[in-house]
């Protein structure tokens, strides 16, 4: 089952993610929060594992998108993760924080939602949880092909079982 997490820009989606999984142990993936300096890193759920994911020199590695450059080596960590944990340990919650700009560009995140995307797809005991922003979600949908899932927004996430 695919669930679509969506709302506008800094709506609470992030943080409402990491309240509702704090006393959960079936709950995987990775959360994008920003740190006391308003900067944005990636959370591994299960292992609580934090790695940089804004670049703060212009010699490495980057992806860009607006005014943002992220470390095109936090993506690569990411998906795989992502991937890996998929395959091993079936959560029944997967969450992929967020699904935007980039990954329609075939970036960023683009390689673990794509392949988790028709892993979940047909399966009732595992859900992937996607984060997009409520104005980038019927394109998120046609990016990905997907036809069946369930919108919620952030108040919707207690009802999740």
């Amino acid at each position: 089952m695919i669930y679509i997490l969506t709302g506008a820009i800094r709506s609470g989606k992030t943080t409402a993610l990491l309240h509702w999984f704090k006393n959960r142990n079936d709950v995987d993936g990775v959360l994008c929060p920003d740190d006391a300096n308003g900067k944005r890193y990636f959370l591994k759920l299960k292992n609580k594992t934090i790695f940089k994911l804004e670049a703060e020199a212009e010699t490495e590695a980057i992806v860009a998108i607006g005014n943002f450059k992220f470390l095109r080596s936090a993506f690569n960590e990411a998906n795989d993760y992502l991937i890996l944990e998929a395959s091993k340990t079936e959560p029944k919650y997967l969450i992929i924080d967020e699904i935007g700009k980039l990954e329609l560009k075939n970036e960023g995140l683009h390689v673990s939602t794509k392949a988790l995307i028709s892993q979940f797809k047909s399966n009732d005991n595992t859900h992937l949880i996607l984060v997009v922003r409520d104005y980038l979600l019927d394109a998120v949908l046609e990016h990905y092909g997907i036809t069946e899932c369930s919108i919620l927004t952030t108040e919707d996430l207690e009802n999740l079982i």
